[in-house]
């Protein structure tokens, strides 16, 4: 379909809530396979939208925190029957991955001290360092496409690594670094569109219809004002009932200010969480490396992980309260308080795309910020592979090495998806553990 062409045919309400459901139990293969199925599905099988429309909305998304699949969901429904329809879409995304790794943390966390358990997590955390690896070399190729870029994730690494400087720091570093150098040398953001006579980047402009519902300052004021109290309906009645120490309120509080500054995908964020979530008690390494592995091999987006360590923490942390209740309000909390920006940014910002996505600071900004997002992963890596390899001071697990390894060509070599690779090391952990 021509970028300029009209959708074929438009979506009931119902006929769309369908196809949104299905989505939520199909939509393996992490951001990349997600908007594959839905550019397939809604753009070139049903033509509920065009391909600019499409397009435009994934490099909108492309600019926000959070999960950028789950986001072009929301918009897409939002294109097609506005709110009602972007809250559709954007819920059903995920429900159904919620109570899969709902059910898989439990089994984490209460059966682990069984050995064929253990034994499988084992495998599965080898994997995960493996996936952390793929994604370092396959972010940092579309990443750092100009050397000065490099400077920006070798900085982001030293930064965490050797002086520990708060992940929203680093971000914010690394965008002011974006504008500073969009202003001297624009050509580094331009990629091969940079324009010689005009000094600036060439912009590639849609010749589609945009839409024009809800674009006033009235509607921004509404969501604004709605997703506010949304949230803060919530908070305070944690801060009532539990208490501002509480880890219910601790959890609600701290994936609200993670939800805000997860540039780069699950893998960058991931750094920061694992940085105040360990140290407070709310889980482990090794659990974490557990986390992941399960939000890979289950459909919906891979930022799933959030209610896995929000379960954990208030599991581990539940005081008086009975351990599996409190676990579940804290992984339904850390869900919540993770997915409601999400459509705040969406209602919000998609009536105004084409400004946004047209912006070149912001866009210097942002690729300053996804630059150093390469150096946040790494930091990762290098994190998730010391727990994993050094179990104990001068000892390597040999499992585990091999493991890794054999993912790693499995992934980078054979294209094998990740949400079949996860189970296979979960068996070869299982089979390692009965032949030794």
């Amino acid at each position: 379909m021509p970028s300029d062409a009209r959708p074929r045919t438009p979506a009931s309400f119902k006929e769309a809530l369908k196809f949104w459901i299905k989505l939520g139990f199909i939509n393996f293969g992490g951001p990349a396979g997600q908007i594959a199925i839905m550019h397939q599905e809604v753009v070139e099988k049903r033509g509920w939208i065009t391909e600019g429309q499409f397009l435009r909305a994934l490099n909108f998304c492309m600019l926000l925190p959070g999960p950028e699949a789950q986001q072009l969901a929301t918009y897409i429904g939002w294109r097609l029957h506005g709110i009602p329809g972007g809250i559709a879409a954007g819920a059903l995304f995920v429900i159904p991955s919620m109570f899969i790794i709902l059910l898989l943390s439990y089994l984490a966390v209460a059966h682990i001290h069984i050995p064929v358990v253990a034994a499988a997590f084992h495998g599965i955390q080898a994997v995960v360092v493996a996936v952390v690896l793929e994604a370092l070399l396959r972010i940092g190729k579309k990443a750092l496409y100009h050397p000065y870029l490099y400077g920006f994730a070798a900085g982001a690494f030293i930064g965490i690594f050797f002086f520990q400087i708060p992940f929203p720091m680093v971000l914010a570093a690394a965008a002011a670094g974006g504008l500073l150098l969009q202003n001297r040398l624009p050509h580094v953001f331009c990629k091969d569109n940079f324009d010689h006579q005009s000094g600036e980047c060439r912009v590639s402009v849609v010749s589609d219809e945009t839409a024009d519902h809800n674009r006033s300052w009235r509607h921004l004021l509404l969501v604004i004002l709605t997703c506010f109290i949304l949230w803060a309906a919530v908070v305070g009645v944690l801060l009532i009932w539990r208490g501002y120490e509480d880890v219910l309120t601790q959890i609600a509080l701290f994936f609200t200010k993670a939800a805000f500054v997860t540039f780069g995908g699950a893998y960058a964020v991931l750094s920061y969480i694992s940085g105040y979530a360990v140290p407070q008690g709310w889980l482990t390494t090794d659990q974490m490396l557990i986390g992941l592995g399960l939000a890979e091999s289950t459909p919906g987006p891979l930022i799933m992980v959030t209610q896995y360590i929000g379960f954990l923490g208030a599991w581990n942390l539940h005081g008086s309260a009975p351990q599996f209740l409190n676990a579940t309000l804290g992984a339904l909390i850390a869900t919540y308080v993770t997915f409601l920006p999400s459509f705040l940014f969406i209602f919000v910002g998609a009536p105004f795309i084409e400004a946004l996505a047209g912006n070149q600071r912001l866009q210097a900004a942002l690729t300053g910020v996804t630059a150093a997002v390469v150096g946040v992963i790494l930091n990762l890596a290098v994190w998730f592979g010391l727990n994993i390899l050094f179990p104990e001071p001068g000892h390597v697990d040999g499992f585990a090495l091999v493991t890794i390894l054999v993912s790693f060509v499995l992934l980078r070599r054979f294209h094998l998806p990740i949400h079949a690779l996860v189970p296979l090391g979960a068996i070869a952990g299982i089979l390692w553990s009965i032949a030794r």
